[in-house]
């Protein structure tokens, strides 16, 4: 398997394996493959990886910039999302081992909106004081780089069509 960035000629198969993916999530929209799309086409991605397997793209992880309360510099995460049939194979794992040691160089930490029982291995925990509007505060979390505690809201990239501050 090779975690790499995309490339133009995956971009076809990214929008399906998102959409294929978030199915099985409770909190999914439907629109999260959009959202990607939305932010691509802005220059917001400030990281694509995709997970290839045999040629085929079998997972991807977006991540772009954010900031919580006044704090500029941060990398939010999402979506990750990995073909279900290739579930507990490693892939998300790896998808988020390369795009934290990436972002480790350019962000103050990264953030993320995510089921807690999965993002805890890789240091993700809630923080009082830090949230997102409507989102239970369990699931708003972050891995701050510089040993900073975030508080206030995550502001997402207006492509999340949430009714943010920007």
């Amino acid at each position: 398997m090779l975690i790499r960035d995309e490339t133009p000629g995956d971009i076809p198969a990214i929008g399906p394996l998102i959409t294929e993916a978030m199915r099985l999530l409770p909190q999914a929209t439907g629109g999260e493959a959009a959202i990607v799309e939305r932010l691509r086409m802005a220059g917001a991605l400030t990281l694509s990886l995709v997970a290839e397997d045999g040629g085929r793209v079998v997972g991807y992880l977006a991540a772009s910039a954010a900031r919580i309360g006044p704090q500029d510099g941060w990398g939010l995460i999402g979506p990750l999302a990995v073909l279900p049939a290739r579930h507990r194979q490693g892939i998300g794992s790896a998808l988020m081992a390369e795009a934290l040691h990436r972002l480790l160089t350019t962000s103050r930490g990264a953030a993320l909106v995510g089921d807690p029982g999965y993002y805890r291995r890789f240091g993700f925990r809630a923080f009082p004081g830090f949230g997102v509007a409507g989102c239970p505060p369990e699931v708003v979390q972050a891995l701050p780089f510089d040993g900073n505690v975030p508080r206030g809201e995550l502001i997402h990239h207006p492509a999340f069509g949430l009714d943010q501050t920007a």
